[in-house]
């Protein structure tokens, strides 16, 4: 281990990478409360920074600021799940209709090198590879990652994919 690598506890059984989105409300402190709730069931390994990027999907709707952060957990995958869904809704997370405004989504986007195609999950998120908003800040904390259906690295997804215009709005993780 280098000094550069962060100390894991020994009840770190996956690494899993999740996106965090807000656009309603105060979405910097909206991120902030997910990030604050999710000690002690999940280390927080690397937070990218935070962007401020166009709605998708649905375009009548102010924009997201989103982030993505590496965390480690001994979860299953559904207790995962389950944990989420949790804080989103202990955050007022209101469900309004497919790809509209949103106090807090909190979506994993891999756990370790795993592919899982159950009811009501899909690892790795079906959409990540097709999302700015999601890649840029993933490749800021693992551009080697590969993704384990594509063969790619998260860095040669991103380059393929047409540039959208995010802003980045904080440099540093507070």
């Amino acid at each position: 281990m280098t000094d550069t690598q962060p100390l894991e506890s020994s009840s770190i059984k996956h690494h899993i990478y999740l996106g965090l989105g807000s656009n309603v409300g105060d979405r910097r402190a909206n991120l902030l409360a997910a990030l604050t709730a999710f000690p002690p069931r999940l280390d927080i390994l690397a937070r990218s920074p935070v962007y401020q990027t166009d709605p998708w999907g649905y375009l009548d709707q102010d924009d997201f600021l989103n982030q993505v952060v590496k965390v480690g957990t001994d979860l299953s995958p559904h207790e995962l799940l389950s944990f989420l869904k949790e804080i989103e809704q202990r955050l007022g997370r209101v469900k309004r209709f497919k790809n509209g405004p949103r106090e807090i989504d909190i979506d994993i986007l891999f756990i370790d090198d795993a592919v899982i195609e159950k009811e009501g999950l899909r690892i790795p998120h079906p959409h990540l590879a097709e999302r700015a908003f999601v890649l840029v800040p993933l490749n800021d904390i693992a551009p080697k990652f590969v993704h384990p259906v594509f063969n790619k690295t998260i860095n040669q997804l991103l380059s393929e994919l047409d540039p959208e215009p995010l802003e980045k709005i904080e440099v540093e993780a507070s």
